[in-house]
């Protein structure tokens, strides 16, 4: 079998010093359901979401602004409703960056790109299970 040179990134480790608040921002601003958890449901150390993020328990954890400092500059998020996801955030105390409307900070200095998919892009994207054995 020839190699194709093909891959993408299934999931993103960041370290939360509130794992509870992303969990909930997380899951209500886009969507993006558990897949595992490591540790207590009500208290995590580790919760990955359907959609690529792993979220990891620091309470400790201070770090500049991820799009300030270098250490992360930003991650980008594929969602399926920009409009109802920028609505939706609103209510969660997110700062809008300069980049634009759709560029949001959230409270432990993580920056999010939220950008518009096409057609049914997100939902044929969650419809794989990347821990399928081929």
């Amino acid at each position: 079998m020839a190699y194709t040179q093909k891959s993408y990134v299934e999931h993103v480790a960041v370290r939360v010093k509130d794992i509870q608040w992303h969990i909930n921002f997380f899951y209500e601003v886009l969507g993006m359901d558990v897949r595992e958890i490591d540790g207590p449901t009500d208290a995590p150390n580790q919760y990955w979401t359907l959609g690529g993020m792993q979220l990891m328990s620091s309470p400790g954890f201070e770090a500049p602004p991820s799009n300030d400092a270098g250490w992360l500059a930003h991650l980008g998020i594929m969602v399926q409703d920009l409009p109802g996801a920028l609505e939706a955030a609103k209510s969660w105390g997110v700062k809008q960056l300069p980049q634009g409307s759709n560029w949001l900070q959230l409270p432990d200095g993580l920056a999010i790109e939220l950008i518009q998919a096409s057609g049914t892009s997100v939902a044929d994207v969650l419809a794989i299970n990347p821990r399928a054995k081929l």
